[in-house]
């Protein structure tokens, strides 16, 4: 398990950039945004919320928003893009993955506020898990999307991943994608230290 310590949190954030350059930040959920993440997630239309979560909710139940703002535990990360609206902090986007360690595969799933979506938050958002994927020594990430999802569907597909069936659920479909990155080459120099260095993710645990 890897708990990471909140005043570590910041060093791993990293700035992406939309479509029409506005600049995104992408860094660790904390504690005091579980409320923010809360109305986020409640905020997303009914659609929406049912192919994030795979079915009907209204909210984050307060077990999962819990999973949620604790970094790290069982090698589960979440993760929010934010941008500045009207001078105030927004989250815009977020997704969680988890790494398995005797796979070497990253799991992981996403959302865009439906009032963001085109904007190319999420492919910038993909390609910044892909490099923390990387950061982790992981050979493959992948996903698993309603078959429904359209959106989900084309992104992962303009991205590069392959799909096949998901094992045990005929109502999903998997994407996935190998991880063919050197530490050196991964774009988001946040990173970049965890990745040339596995002892940089072990000095985080508490």
């Amino acid at each position: 398990m890897t708990t990471m310590r909140l005043d570590d949190l910041r060093q791993y954030s990293d700035v992406l950039r939309a479509r029409n350059g506005e600049l995104v930040t992408v860094r660790f959920v904390e504690p005091r945004d579980a409320e923010a993440l809360q109305n986020y997630f409640r905020s997303l239309t009914t659609r929406s919320r049912y192919n994030r979560f795979l079915g009907a909710a209204s909210e984050l139940p307060p077990s999962l928003l819990e999973d949620f703002i604790h970094i790290g535990e069982a090698d589960r990360f979440s993760v929010i893009a934010t941008m500045l609206v009207d001078g105030r902090e927004t989250i815009v986007g977020e997704a969680r993955y988890a790494f398995d360690s005797d796979t070497a595969a990253i799991e992981f799933g996403l959302s865009i506020d439906d009032r963001w979506q085109g904007h190319g938050i999420g492919k910038a958002l993909l390609k910044n898990l892909e490099c923390r994927a990387a950061s982790f020594g992981a050979s493959r990430l992948f996903g698993d999307t309603l078959r429904s999802n359209d959106a989900m569907i084309a992104l992962a597909r303009k991205a590069g991943y392959a799909f096949t069936a998901t094992p045990g659920d005929w109502k999903l479909t998997r994407f996935q994608k190998p991880i063919h990155v050197e530490p050196q080459e991964i774009p988001c120099a946040s990173w970049r230290l965890a990745a040339v260095s596995p002892s940089a993710m072990s000095s985080l645990a508490v």
